[in-house]
């Protein structure tokens, strides 16, 4: 019996083993339908933005040739007015001689009559002359030479498919560097990349470079498989320029955007771990960044609003998709007072945040990019919250269809999340259709502007928490006065839309 019972026990474990792999296996295809469902809403996102693009430059290409037609139309225009004005006036005069003419024969005076007829019938032959071949032909045609060849587009819009169905083994993708997770410690630096959230292409392995601290060549310092690094024995108080590519048997991608990072003033200084690019306290900050946008900022003078400084001179340059000057866990500004064009200027890294938004929302592009499956107007928050600084960041529209009011301004984490932003007291916002603006607070509308959004605007949110005041732009210009004051407390960014709204 012991025997038997042994061999059985044997067997149930190898049959618990696989029961074991079975869940891990089911867990693993769970996950495969999330991840699945998450890059379909991507791709998606990515496919539309693709084809917007295309449309976009179609209409902007039917404008340049509806503005080609124009002017033919016009010129046409001028050249048979000009001519129809040139025949009247000598119409008129031909009119006018032969009625004179007329009535010079019908005198009864022979001797005044001689003294005429010869001039008379001289100038009556020269104006005959001038109605020679020509003068009564039009000098332009009515039909318009001109004709469209459109077929080459036609084919290539035919032939439009995803490139990587049809290409064995591509080259990948650059890496995007995962701001978010990146930070400097004392003298060494942790790197984070990954792979565009879209790109299927096999990846071998990576390379990551560094320059010299002083602005020298680029050296490589990790070539692998893993997507995060650390680099110990870097120079203290210097400023260093890092940037990934990958790589597979096809061949190497481009770079990455480059990332500007400073290591810690000194060894006896606090030990802290500050996201980067962190300010850079004895030198302007360089244009080496990798953000895709251009923000200007300088020094905040009493009375003046940060849309009336954008003109003015010193301006300090700074890539980012938000600014945030004097903010929380920023460094010191000791030791720039010497110079009046250096500010410390930190950057705050935020996508939209997931938990707290309503369960309509739908995100893509790695948190960066919202719109709904509901025609109802639903609320999402920013990841990061402000309670102190100045600080500024615009939101780009991807989608605007059907006129809808999407709203845009800052609120407080517990903000209703199933109505406009602004409908409560805890949301400050400012809501916008294509024509006009208004600002709202506690269900309350006031002062309507007019200029509203399209497709591909750009709106700015600029929050100052040390005057306590916020202030929109549409396309970097202000939108009406200063929208709110006395704003005190923790405020995040936030955004409601429609599924008619893409942001």
């Amino acid at each position: 019996l012991f025997p038997l019972q042994s061999q059985l026990s044997q067997a149930l474990n190898g049959l618990s083993d696989r029961a074991k792999e079975a869940k891990e296996f089911l867990v693993q295809l769970r996950n495969m339908v999330q991840q699945i469902q998450e890059n379909s809403v991507e791709f998606e996102a990515c496919l539309v933005a693709q084809c917007d693009a295309l449309i976009d430059a179609l209409n902007r290409r039917k404008a340049q040739l509806l503005s080609r037609v124009n002017k033919e139309h016009e010129h046409k225009l001028k050249v048979v007015r000009d001519q129809i004005s040139h025949c009247t006036v000598k119409l008129r005069q031909t009119t006018g001689l032969m009625e004179y003419c007329l009535e010079v024969i019908k005198e009864n005076d022979p001797s005044g009559f001689l003294q005429i007829s010869d001039a008379l019938i001289r100038r009556v032959h020269m104006t005959e002359d001038q109605w020679g071949k020509g003068t009564l032909t039009p000098r332009m045609t009515t039909d318009f030479d001109l004709n469209l060849d459109n077929a080459p587009l036609l084919q290539s819009i035919h032939q439009l498919d995803f490139v990587q169905m049809k290409v064995s083994s591509p080259v990948p993708a650059p890496p995007i560097l995962q701001l978010e997770e990146c930070c400097t410690h004392n003298n060494s630096a942790t790197l984070s990349w990954k792979q565009p959230p879209l790109s299927t292409v096999q990846v071998e392995g990576y390379i990551l470079e560094l320059d010299d601290g002083n602005g020298g060549q680029f050296r490589e310092v990790y070539v692998g498989k893993e997507t995060m690094c650390t680099v110990d024995g870097l120079h203290f108080n210097s400023t260093y320029s890092a940037r990934v590519k990958a790589f597979n048997k096809s061949g190497v991608s481009p770079y990455s955007k480059t990332l500007v990072l400073q290591t810690s003033e000194d060894t006896q200084s606090e030990e802290q771990t500050l996201p980067f690019p962190v300010p850079l306290e004895r030198s302007q900050l360089r244009r080496m960044s990798p953000f895709s946008s251009t923000l200007n900022l300088q020094p905040s003078y009493s009375g003046r609003s940060y849309f009336e400084l954008r003109s003015s001179a010193h301006q300090l340059s700074l890539h980012s998709s938000l600014q945030s000057l004097n903010s929380a866990g920023e460094l010191s500004t000791s030791g720039v007072a010497s110079c009046p064009c250096c500010l410390c200027v930190a950057v705050a890294w935020f996508s939209f945040d997931p938990a707290s938004a309503h369960a309509d929302i739908i995100f893509s592009n790695d948190n960066l990019t919202v719109t709904c499956n509901s025609y109802d107007d639903r609320v999402v928050l920013g990841k990061t919250g402000f309670s102190k600084g100045l600080h500024y960041w615009e939101l780009s529209i991807d989608r605007y269809d059907n006129h809808p009011d999407p709203a845009f301004g800052v609120a407080r984490i517990d903000v209703l999340k199933d109505a406009m932003l602004g409908k409560d007291d805890k949301a400050w916002a400012m809501y916008v259709d294509n024509n006009r603006s208004w600002f709202m607070h506690n269900n309350s509308h006031t002062n309507r502007t007019e200029g509203g959004i399209t497709k591909g605007a750009t709106v700015g949110v600029l929050l100052d928490l040390t005057r306590r005041t916020l202030t929109f732009s549409i396309n970097e210009d202000q939108q009406g006065p200063v929208a709110f004051e006395n704003l005190e407390g923790l405020f995040f960014p936030a955004v409601s839309l429609n599924r008619n709204v893409q942001v």
